[in-house]
């Protein structure tokens, strides 16, 4: 009888939590969408700012949020997914693992201020880059590594040994095996560490601001300029418009914006992650 009372007890505060995390996100979400729609506008999504011709627009904004996620995840994906396949499948030595995973762990954790000071010193300082979005893409790499690292490596880990000995069994190599063996069956704890990735990507202000600047112009995304192009991110514009103008309207669409993005983002990858994983 007591075991059936804390039975039912347990069942209704886990119902309870999840309701309550439920509706608050549905409550954040609705919020967010009725205060921001009603800004949203062709001109706006197309223009940039200009004090002479009394416009407001994001448009560099998404250019340079877009730049953002695709140059950090050309550059963090290959190394992470390629980290996390070295150390789950090749790497003998299980204190040199140990001693990796528990860094990955300890710099995931690590408040994203830090990132931008080592940004700042490493490469718009050290290296001479200066303030651009190529400093902070290559900071916010440095930032999604971890993430990456770690959510492949518990992926691969997932994968029965058993898949592992039938192929090399069938005369397969190590690495056909992990090509055709490993890597689809893990496919989707991929797909979600690259989620991850992306939402942290999208949502970084304070590695933006120390690194990439905060000009709200348009810029030119030639291989000639790419190194010298300084702008803000949709987060970074939000900021701007939130804190520094104290115009709300603008904020809410901005973010209404970004979450529109990053749904659209997410699908995309679930789908890919589907599609790799059938072909």
């Amino acid at each position: 009888m007591r075991r059936k009372v804390y039975e039912i007890i347990g069942r209704v505060l886990l119902y309870g939590c999840a309701a309550i995390t439920i509706g608050l996100l549905l409550f954040l979400i609705a919020y967010i969408l009725f205060r921001g729609v009603g800004g949203i506008s062709w001109q706006f999504l197309s223009t940039s700012e200009s004090v002479i011709n009394g416009t407001i627009g994001i448009l560099p904004a998404i250019e340079n949020t877009l730049f953002v996620i695709l140059v950090s995840l050309v550059i963090a994906l290959p190394l992470g997914v390629g980290a996390a396949i070295y150390l789950t499948e090749y790497a003998k030595n299980k204190r040199f693992v140990a001693v990796i995973e528990f860094a990955s762990e300890t710099l995931a954790g690590i408040p994203s201020i830090i990132y931008a000071l080592v940004g700042v010193i490493i490469f718009c300082t050290a290296l001479k880059l200066q303030k651009t979005l190529l400093s902070g893409s290559l900071t916010l790499v440095i930032m999604i590594l971890p993430t990456i690292i770690r959510s492949t490596q518990e992926s691969l880990k997932t994968v029965p040994q058993s898949y592992r000995e039938g192929a090399l069994g069938l005369g397969s190599g190590k690495w056909h095996m992990i090509r055709t063996v490993v890597l689809p069956s893990s496919i989707e704890g991929i797909v979600t560490g690259c989620i991850l990735a992306v939402g942290r990507v999208v949502g970084e202000s304070a590695v933006l601001m120390y690194t990439a600047g905060m000009s709200m112009a348009m810029q030119s995304f030639s291989i000639d300029s790419i190194t010298g192009a300084s702008g803000a991110t949709l987060t970074v514009a939000l900021y701007h418009y939130a804190k520094e103008n104290a115009d709300f309207q603008v904020a809410f669409s901005i973010a209404t914006i970004l979450l529109i993005l990053t749904v659209l983002i997410n699908f995309a990858a679930a789908f890919l992650g589907k599609k790799l994983k059938r072909s």
